[in-house]
């Protein structure tokens, strides 16, 4: 599982470099019909979120050939697919990502008759906000945005204000990026994640602009290592694995889902526009949505699954009580999905600009 992002996919400032890996099988080239025989399927997904473990035993169960190439941002899919060269029978958006691609008309609406296992999935990510009746995607892996603080200088923290403290000037860091920054400012101003209210976004802008003196710097990297080692006190957090393997190892770092709320991100599989390899499509769909399968992205992928009959396969019993993996329900019951902001897009954007530059 990659850092929570590269930067984070809310409309990252720059177009990440797309890496492809191709897995091969004993399957060949052929038509979408019936199983294996020559079948194939391609497929578009975040790096390191399919393990290969995955995509071998698919291939060994079914002799579908599969092709995964992989993004590390969810504008360079969008970009592919818009292209309408893409060629690709399943892709794997992030939920705002999902609204978006509605939008574009670049994904179709799945067949639910031709789906089996949803009932598997956590109530959280069955007719969640961003798609009504998982009428487009199926969540495979989720996670939150929240903070991060080390006990030798911070003392036990639950909120955004400790990231807007001035006594840990200089010790602080927050996500370079701008919605993931905007998180942290519309909810210690009282406002939702997902506002669009352009007076709430003035007033985040303004709690940013003034946070700023504070601050250390922005960092999406090596925020985890810094908080391990002292030098940051506390740094706003995305969950994952970098985070959950300091998590692990250093007791004195601790991360935490802020009492404000933070956020819930969950990728997931969506059947793009004139995908030839339909069958296959949704043959690897209900394969992801069997429990023991679903498993292998916490053991195999180091990411919380959202099928919740998958925690009784999971072998790495430790991740799910890590909460920079598996958030619990009463630490996210604020927590909202994290939306496409549409045409208030434009305030966080100047807002953006104006913080950067204080």
């Amino acid at each position: 599982m990659r850092t929570r992002r590269v930067p984070r996919t809310v409309l990252a400032a720059s177009v990440a470099t797309v890496t492809a890996l191709v897995v091969t099988s004993c399957g060949g080239s052929g038509s979408d019909s019936g199983s294996g025989g020559g079948k194939k399927l391609n497929i578009y997904a975040w790096a390191g979120e399919i393990p290969e473990s995955v995509v071998k035993k698919f291939e060994a169960e079914t002799g579908i050939k599969v092709t995964l190439d992989t993004f590390d941002s969810n504008e360079t899919m969008t970009a592919k697919l818009s292209s309408g060269s893409a060629g690709y029978d399943l892709v794997e958006p992030s939920q705002y990502t999902v609204q978006q691609l509605i939008g574009q008309k670049l994904i179709q609406p799945l067949d639910h008759a031709r789906i089996k296992g949803m009932d598997n999935l956590a109530e959280k990510f069955r007719d969640p906000s961003y798609d009504k009746g998982n009428k487009y995607s199926v969540p495979w892996i989720w996670g939150t945005t929240g903070f991060a603080y080390n006990d030798k200088c911070v003392d036990s923290a639950t909120s955004w204000k400790t990231l807007f403290d001035k006594k840990y000037q200089g010790k602080v860091y927050m996500l370079d990026n701008m919605l993931a920054a905007y998180i942290a400012g519309l909810q210690v101003t009282g406002a939702r994640a997902t506002s669009t209210d352009e007076g709430e976004i003035k007033a985040a802008t303004e709690a940013l602009e003034d946070q700023k003196d504070i601050l250390a710097g922005y960092n999406s990297t090596n925020y985890p290592q810094l908080l391990s080692t002292g030098q940051a006190c506390a740094a706003q957090a995305w969950s994952g694995t970098a985070m959950a393997k300091v998590v692990a190892a250093n007791e004195n770092v601790h991360y935490v889902i802020p009492e404000e709320g933070g956020s819930i991100w969950t990728d997931g599989l969506s059947i793009p526009k004139g995908a030839k390899n339909t069958d296959a499509a949704y043959e690897f769909i209900n394969f992801t949505l069997r429990p023991e399968i679903a498993a292998m992205a916490t053991d195999d992928g180091g990411s919380a699954s959202t099928n919740a009959k998958a925690r009784e396969f999971i072998k790495d019993k430790k991740a799910l009580d890590n909460p920079a993996v598996y958030a619990s329900d009463e630490a996210i019951k604020n927590a909202d999905f994290l939306l496409d902001p549409g045409t208030a897009m434009k305030h966080f954007q100047q807002g953006w600009t104006k913080v950067k530059a204080s």
